[in-house]
């Protein structure tokens, strides 16, 4: 009986042991724990936290928006961290508007991250661990996978091209902030940005029709040969233009063709600038450009490969336009279209043609009217009458597809005076009608071929 109740108390005694051998244990295991649990958690004294309350109010916004917070909590957790914040006018109002909505757009996410992660280095470098100018620049690695340069020269401390505006702002055990005055852009989202802006990771596919078969043959056509490059436009100038102020608020520039041989953009941007360099053109420059939209037009013109001349009256000519003249819906247009001879001429090409064949007309675009050119004085002369011009300062610009001949006078079509035709009234001879009884007698008196004694029946 009594070792019954021995070897009971033994076997409590042993539960008892074991208890709390495992009790200690998993209290120490959980001290041991309790450290590395704590770690990944984000006190107050952090330098997270002090970004997000601090001045930098531009970048703290740009970390919450591109979803970093949690990449940056574990990055803290491993080790300390370097922050370059730019200021806030240098994301307010020195930052390219184009620039910042390509960052802040949801499908542009990674590279506003990047963007982000370039800014960060991944250990703790203060101000007094900067290089000096004898050491030259130190390379250093972000949070991006990209490399950041640190450099001091003439007193000032730089970060790539930035310049460090506030060493050590603000410090935290676990790293720092440094402020900069500008934005660290690096390369990878610079090239986003320029494909981006240059259309082409967005660029559209061509559509293109259903293959046409040949009902002769039950072929499918052969698709027309390409255009060579330099040849002439099949279609004629006016079909090519944009439609006028007749049909529509303001003539908008036509859609663009498939051969573009030719950058007519830049051709008529270069001969406005000469108009503004040789000088007393001002008025006719600025039609062309800030009045009417006559000048995308024609760079779209000779991008289509056709070819122009301008007869560009000067500023005391264009002057002498009243308000009614200009006033009316489109007038800028129609006059300057007058202005415009669809051909290649220089002044030695037109007074050839005025000498040889005396008066000759050149198309405009303002169609149907034409502009007639004669030699007068040794000179053209273009119109006739009051509203003539001569020519005047020849040969500004020639570049083989934009001529620009300096007239002194504005051009205008003449009317087409309507001659209606004047009927003349046309004077009847009325005989008098004979009455029946002279009718009468004179039948019987032609019956016995007497009828000329009478000078009635005659």
């Amino acid at each position: 009986m009594d070792r019954r109740i021995y070897g009971g108390s033994a076997v409590i005694h042993l539960f008892l042991f074991f208890s709390v051998l495992i009790f200690s244990a998993a209290s120490a295991l959980s001290k041991n724990q309790s450290p590395s649990s704590g770690s990944s958690q984000i006190n107050s004294n952090s330098v997270l936290v002090a970004l997000l309350d601090s001045r930098y109010t531009e970048l703290a916004e740009l970390v919450e928006k591109a979803l970093l917070l949690q990449t940056l909590e574990d990055a803290v957790g491993r080790h300390n961290i370097t922050i370059f914040a730019p200021r806030n006018e240098a994301l307010e109002r020195d930052l390219d508007p184009e620039f910042k909505r390509f960052l802040l757009e949801p499908g542009n996410l990674k590279s506003l991250q990047t963007l982000l992660m370039f800014h960060i280095i991944p250990n703790r470098v203060g101000s007094n661990q900067w290089p000096s100018e004898e050491s030259g620049r130190v390379k250093h690695h972000t949070l991006g996978n990209d490399q950041v340069h640190l450099s001091n020269g003439q007193g000032k401390k730089m970060v790539d091209l930035a310049e460090i505006i506030r060493p050590d702002d603000l410090t935290r055990p676990d790293g720092l902030i440094h402020g900069i005055e500008r934005l660290l852009i690096p390369r990878s989202v610079q090239e986003d940005f320029n494909r981006r802006r240059s259309l082409q990771s967005i660029s559209a596919v061509l559509p293109e029709g259903a293959p046409e078969v040949d009902p002769r043959t039950n072929r499918l056509k052969k698709p027309a040969a390409p255009v060579p490059a330099g040849s002439p436009p099949a279609l004629p100038i006016q079909s090519a233009m944009a439609p006028g102020p007749s049909l529509a608020p303001a003539p908008a520039p036509g859609p663009g063709g498939k051969q573009h041989h030719f950058d007519g953009e830049a051709q008529v941007k270069d001969f406005i600038h000469t108009l503004l360099h040789y000088g007393g053109y001002n008025e006719m420059a600025d039609i062309l450009v800030n009045l009417t939209s006559l000048a995308t037009e024609m760079g779209r013109l000779v991008s289509e490969g056709y070819v122009l001349t301008v007869l560009a009256p000067n500023d005391e000519a264009m002057a002498k336009l009243t308000t009614d003249q200009l006033s009316e819906p489109g007038a800028p247009e129609q006059i300057v279209y007058y202005h415009i001879i669809p051909e290649y001429q220089t002044e030695e090409s037109m007074y050839n043609s005025v000498r040889r064949f005396g008066k000759v007309k050149f198309d405009t675009l303002r169609f149907p009217h034409k502009v007639a050119a004669k030699e007068a004085d040794g000179s053209v002369k273009f119109g006739d009458g009051e509203k003539s011009a001569y020519l005047f300062d020849p040969d500004i610009y020639t570049d083989g597809r934009i001529s620009v001949q300096g007239i002194d006078g504005v051009l205008f079509p003449q009317e087409e005076e309507v001659v209606e035709s004047v009927k003349k009234p046309v004077k009847k001879i009325v005989q008098p009608r004979r009455g029946k009884l002279l009718e009468v007698a004179c039948s019987m008196l032609g019956a016995f071929g007497k009828d000329t004694y009478l000078s009635k029946c005659r």
